[in-house]
């Protein structure tokens, strides 16, 4: 190809909303779901992924995931599918065998790397499904929303579409290091959490925190704040206790609500691979 061609193509894709891009990840899932579409235990695992990149791809929330794990006897359901098809030792019959599961170890690599893709792809960290904003939006009610770390701002979009009032706000601070923070899915407003809670704590009844950054103690200095303060807010967190999510701090000192407002805004936030994280009302 041309070089200047090339360097005007280039140009293009860089260009391109995320959305649109070709990715080696979803060209694999597609493969996969070619390969094992007689196995509908796998083909339901990988339509799901498919369905939710093209849903997120066209700017909405995506459907609830079921856990995007293999089952446990995948090889079992192959055996027996191909005992069935194939008389033992036949060359086509081993030949499909050798296939199928020298592929399943890659693919259960890459169900479990679904995140990784929304995080490096939509900038997407806590899964955030249209079903779960809709439980959120029935708890809040007639109350205002802060929403920090908002990120790209999933949850507040989905929150302004049932005509909430949202206070959408992130530091911005990880966009320089990650190309998805410059394509957000609403207005976000640069404040840091804790200055966006003294911005905006008298003028709303819930805080929304997603995915505080590992490590990092702004979720407990945004706890203490909300704690000094005379305002009677629902501190809605959405994280994983000692684990992928949020400081060791706020994990300590955090008073986490069990309730039926807490089951109720868990009943579509289930996990999708190992990282356990949940929604807490958090005091």
């Amino acid at each position: 190809m041309n070089p200047k061609k090339l360097q005007k193509l280039k140009k293009k894709i860089r260009h391109q909303p995320l959305s649109q891009r070709k990715t080696a990840y979803i060209d694999r899932m597609t493969d996969y779901y070619h390969q094992f579409g007689d196995y509908p235990a796998v083909k339901i695992l990988i339509s799901n992924i498919l369905l939710a990149d093209r849903m997120l791809a066209a700017g909405d929330l995506p459907q609830q995931l079921p856990l995007l794990q293999l089952p446990d006897d995948i090889q079992d359901q192959i055996y027996r599918k191909l005992a069935q098809q194939y008389p033992t030792g036949d060359a086509q019959g081993d030949k499909l065998w050798n296939s199928l599961t020298d592929a399943l170890p890659e693919l259960d690599h890459d169900l479990r790397s679904f995140r990784d893709y929304l995080e490096n792809h939509y900038g997407m960290w806590a899964y955030t499904s249209a079903p779960f904003v809709s439980d959120l939006a029935k708890f809040v009610g007639d109350r205002a929303i802060l929403e920090v770390m908002a990120g790209n701002g999933y949850i507040s979009k989905g929150l302004r579409a049932a005509h909430k009032t949202v206070y959408a706000t992130d530091s911005q601070t990880w966009t320089k290091e990650n190309e998805t923070g410059r394509h957000p899915l609403t207005s976000i407003e640069p404040l840091s959490a804790l200055d966006a809670w003294n911005t905006y704590h008298d003028q709303v009844g819930v805080v929304v925190m997603s995915w505080s950054p590992d490590g990092l103690p702004l979720d407990w200095e945004l706890l203490q704040a909300i704690r000094q303060s005379d305002n009677d807010v629902d501190f809605v967190v959405l994280g994983e206790p000692h684990g992928a999510t949020g400081s060791n701090e706020f994990w300590d000192h955090a008073e986490l609500l069990e309730n039926k407002d807490t089951r109720n805004l868990n009943r579509h936030y289930t996990p999708i691979d190992l990282i356990k994280d949940h929604v807490y009302l958090v005091k």
